[in-house]
Order: C-alpha cells, then sequence, then structure tokens
C-alpha cells in the first residue's frame, strides 16, 4: 500500500490553522483535518447532530477522522434580546421566514477557511432530487456545508446572493432539512474510501449501474417453506452474475420505468 492509498488517520500534523474572528479552543474533539471531507450544518437544531451519523460505520469514521462534521446555531445570529431568527411573510401569508440579516452572518461564518469544491446547499422541496450521481459528486467535492430551513423557508434573497444550490430529498414537505441533511451526508460519506471497507459494496448495490439492485440472501437455505433460488447455490460465477445482472433489469423496469427507460437511453448511446 502506497502512502497516497493510507486511509487518513487523526494526526497533530495535519491540522489545519487559520484565522477567525471566532474564539477556538485551544483543545477540542475534533480538530480541523487538511484534506478530509467535511460537513457544515447551519441549524436551529445543532444537537440534532450527529444523530444516526454517529452511529455504525459512518459513525466510526468520523471517529477515525475519515470524514468531519461541524454544526453552527442559527440562533446565535438572532436578532434582538430574544435572538429572533425568523419575521412574518413579506406580503402576508402563514408562517414565517427565516431571515436574511440572521442566515447572511451564518453563513460567512460557517464559509470561512473554506476552499476548493465546496458547494452551499439548501434542503428544500422545491429543490433537484437527490440522486445517487449527486452523492457521488459531492463524495469528490473539498466538503459541503447544508442550510437547514425551517418554517416556511428562508429569504430568496439569501439564495441569490450566495447562489445556494437547492437540494430536495424527495416530493413531499418535511417540518425542516435536519433530516434531509443527514441523509445526504450519510449518502455521500458511505463513498469516500475507507468508509465501509470494502469499495465493491458502493460498486454493486442499487443506483450504482444505473439499475436497482437484485434479490440478496443469505442463511438458513429454507425459511417458511421459502428457499434460496438454486442458481446462487450452484457456485458457478457467470451464472449467478447473469442472474443478478436479469433479476436487476426486471426489477427496475417493473418498479421504476423512469429509471428503466433512463438506462436503456444511455446504454443505447
Amino acid at each position: 500500500m502506497t502512502s497516497s492509498d493510507t486511509p487518513p488517520q487523526k494526526s497533530h500534523g495535519r491540522k489545519a490553522i487559520r484565522p477567525t474572528f471566532k474564539p477556538r479552543a485551544l483543545i477540542t474533539d475534533t480538530p480541523d483535518l487538511v484534506g478530509v471531507w467535511k460537513a457544515k450544518i447551519l441549524t436551529l437544531f445543532p444537537g440534532a447532530f450527529p444523530g444516526l451519523l454517529g452511529e455504525s460505520l459512518t459513525g466510526k469514521a468520523l471517529q477515525q477522522g475519515l470524514w468531519q462534521l461541524e454544526t453552527f446555531d442559527l440562533r446565535e445570529h438572532g436578532i434582538g434580546k430574544h435572538r429572533n431568527v425568523d419575521d412574518t411573510p413579506a406580503g402576508g401569508g402563514a408562517g414565517m421566514v427565516l431571515r436574511a440579516d440572521v442566515l447572511g452572518p451564518a453563513i460567512e461564518q460557517a464559509m470561512q477557511g473554506t476552499s476548493g469544491n465546496w458547494p452551499l446547499i439548501y434542503l428544500s422541496p422545491r429543490g433537484r432530487r437527490m440522486d445517487q450521481q449527486m452523492m457521488q459528486n459531492l463524495a469528490r467535492c473539498d466538503g459541503a456545508t447544508f442550510l437547514c430551513g425551517r418554517f416556511e423557508g428562508v429569504d430568496e434573497r439569501v439564495l441569490e446572493h450566495y447562489n445556494i444550490l437547492e437540494v430536495s430529498l424527495g416530493d413531499f414537505v418535511m417540518t425542516g432539512g435536519e433530516l434531509a441533511a443527514q441523509a445526504m451526508i450519510d449518502a455521500t460519506v458511505r463513498l469516500i474510501p475507507g468508509v465501509l471497507g470494502n469499495q465493491a459494496s458502493t460498486e454493486e448495490e442499487s443506483h450504482s449501474s444505473g439499475l436497482l439492485e437484485h434479490p440478496q440472501y443469505t442463511r438458513p437455505a429454507e425459511w417458511q417453506g421459502r428457499k434460496i433460488p438454486d442458481i446462487l447455490m450452484s457456485g458457478h460465477h457467470g451464472k449467478i452474475a447473469k442472474w443478478r445482472e436479469d433479476q436487476s433489469q426486471e426489477i427496475t423496469r417493473t418498479r421504476r420505468p423512469d429509471m428503466w427507460e433512463k438506462w436503456q437511453a444511455d446504454k443505447s448511446s
């Protein structure tokens, strides 16, 4: 294994020193490591993180320094004695809107010191729907900053001023962007080399090839009268691969006609 293949480890020599107007603790649990993919979260609920991201393989990778997470509390930039972060919609209407003069300083603080390919993303039901290609592109970035909206959304001027990319988890509305941000980060972090441990896992799963994944089986060989397909027990790797490919195509064709149509078009081009 060459030095370039060695998974990043926690090291004082890789800690980045950057100027900042905000005091930084001399000793922190998560030092800023150079060259490690990092997620920065702008949220009214910093306690929601890491959440499930701190469990299982993503949590282990976080502890190992394979990726990093930093939260920024929007309430710290609130206006007045009560730290107000929202106001009524201009022109009237229900709900509240996150203020531009709150979001602006928070975004400036979060983006300070970032460099390279570092998108600023707003989790929004009107955004582009997440897909595997988006996650693969994001995993190749240097990091990403996620703005988690609440209430009726954010002041449009903020989105325009910072050229923010709007991304949606799906065609439905949630009470906030925190869960969507965690889903997006999870789908991205698992693509970082060393996180899953077996790179083949990310290459064979659903969406990676443009098709949904084939059925999976394991012990026992028979359960509730249902047997594992004989072909999978045959030991004939070529026939097994062909069976799995056929299954992936059939499942995609019947369950996701949109994906099937795109896969056929890509294959013929």
